[in-house]
């Protein structure tokens, strides 16, 4: 078989015509060491702080120490199978997670991955997951109210929308509680809920997302988690992919929720990489930048101005003490850079008053100004009055006679104390709130018996839902109390067919 001049000219044309030019080039390094989930690679002399690397076995890293002839990598997988003298290649990313609605309602991990086991997240956007925090001129005063449905943290130390406020207390005190209850307490609010699990059992997440969705709560919330059992960076990304995931609707005018549970670990974990990485070891052998890490995170909170579509971005940080100790490290850090803290306390969350916040550390730096005013009408006098009757139960204890001021003091902080209690995962609406404590702070209750209160406070709300309905209905419209004679009225008009328990 001959062939022909023309035909392998034709071919060869044919292929010079297909050619392309484009000469890909790529850095690649080799490792040089290996160990404790962090690899050494000697030859990426071109890489950026926070790129995404991948081994040669597929597992990807980040670069984290840039030094003088190798660059130190945090292993964000099994690093059993990565050994010296494998080649690890730039891949010219910064840090990214998968962002958009697509993840909500879903479970995933620090990368954005599924772990629900519902089958793929089909996320058409994704956003590096270091981003500068909005500046001064792009932001906007906290002015609208982020209501927890907690009638103890609504009157007294109330959320904004776009505010930080930090849940402080020792473990087993309530802190997940009050978070879940925030959480149940969006439905029909156009929140966005985000729930950051660091460093937690996986039963214990799961019980957790089981709530939420009996509730009817996962339609609006995406759970980021990195359980106990997760390498190190794990632990340390899972907040920065959540307020990054949080980012894409604040840009997009929307409202959103994040809660932290519980950054002391994320601080353990970054100290455990600082160590592995030889950075050299500060206070409690935390890294020099343990501030900054807080710092950055938190800062992305924001109320953005209309300009930029009026979004916000309110943030729940955790941090646990240990023994009640608010001046360690980590909690005074924290505490410098929130907007306030509510403080829960072990004593009063065993004596029985939960949520057991601490009215007199507990405190809102700008979410005053973000209170309705109906709720401002009625919570006015009422951190004064706790303060009293705190100071007076201790005074009363020794049993001396008491004058008839302080024991009308003394049976109001009863009743106080009482009002102020609530069952787990039964947030309140606002109207609501205003209600028992329009009834509590006018002395409307001075006369029912302190065991009753609770019962008074449940069968009042059902009977006023019943018959006084447009009263609530008008305080949840206007966000004041119009006429006080009609709500008056009402709760009289209850107490007349309450019958107090013998």
């Amino acid at each position: 078989m001959s062939i022909k001049a023309e035909e392998i000219s034709a071919l060869i044309k044919k292929q010079i015509e297909n050619y392309q030019t484009e000469i890909e080039v790529s850095d690649v390094g080799t490792v040089i060491q290996v160990g404790d989930g962090i690899a050494r690679a000697h030859g990426l002399d071109q890489c950026m702080s926070g790129e995404l690397v991948e081994f040669s076995n597929g597992v990807m890293g980040l670069a984290q120490n840039l030094e003088e002839n190798n660059v130190g990598i945090v292993i964000l997988g099994p690093y059993t199978g990565i050994k010296e003298g494998d080649e690890v290649r730039r891949t010219g990313r910064i840090m990214q997670v998968p962002v958009g609605e697509e993840l909500v309602g879903r479970v995933v991990n620090s990368l954005g991955q599924p772990v629900d086991g519902l089958g793929p997240i089909n996320a058409q956007k994704t956003r590096p997951i270091e981003n500068a925090a909005p500046g001064v001129m792009a932001r906007k005063s906290v002015h609208e109210p982020l209501q927890t449905g907690i009638k103890a943290i609504d009157a007294l130390v109330p959320i904004g929308r776009g505010q930080r406020e930090l849940i402080i207390g020792d473990r087993q005190t309530g802190k997940t509680a009050v978070a879940i209850d925030t959480i149940l307490n969006q439905k029909d609010q156009d929140m966005i809920c985000i729930y950051v699990a660091i460093g937690q059992k996986e039963s214990t997440v799961r019980g957790l997302v089981e709530t939420l969705r009996k509730h009817g709560a996962l339609d609006y919330t995406i759970v980021v988690t990195a359980p106990a059992s997760s390498p190190a960076p794990m632990l340390y990304l899972a907040p920065f992919a959540g307020v990054t995931m949080g980012e894409e609707f604040m840009y997009n005018g929307k409202h959103v929720l994040v809660v932290y549970d519980d950054l002391s670990k994320q601080a353990v974990a970054y100290r455990e990489l600082s160590l592995l990485l030889k950075r050299p070891p500060g206070r409690e052998a935390y890294p020099g930048d343990v501030f900054y890490l807080h710092s950055r995170l938190l800062e992305r909170a924001a109320k953005l101005n209309d300009e930029l579509g009026g979004g916000s971005l309110t943030a729940l940080p955790f941090i646990e003490t240990q023994a009640g100790d608010i001046s360690a490290y980590i909690p005074t850090n924290v505490i410098s850079i929130t907007d306030g803290q509510i403080f829960l306390q072990s004593d009063l969350f065993f004596s029985g008053v939960r949520p057991a916040i601490n009215a007199g550390l507990s405190v809102s730096r700008v979410g005053g100004s973000a209170q309705t005013k109906a709720m401002k009408t009625v919570a006015g006098t009422l951190r004064l009055d706790l303060a009293s009757f705190r100071e007076l139960e201790a005074f009363a204890a020794f049993g001396s006679d008491l004058d008839k001021a302080t024991q009308a003091k003394l049976n109001r902080g009863a009743r106080t104390v009482e009002v102020l209690k609530q069952g787990l995962h039964k947030p309140l609406r606002m109207e609501k709130q205003v209600a028992i404590l329009y009834a509590l702070t006018r002395g409307l209750i001075d006369d029912v018996p302190v065991e009753d209160v609770t019962r008074f406070e449940d069968e009042m709300l059902n009977w006023m839902e019943s018959n006084t309905k447009e009263v609530l209905a008008d305080i949840k419209a206007s966000g004041k109390i119009n006429d006080e004679s009609k709500l008056k009225a009402a709760i009289e008009g209850f107490k007349k067919n309450f019958v107090a328990s013998k």
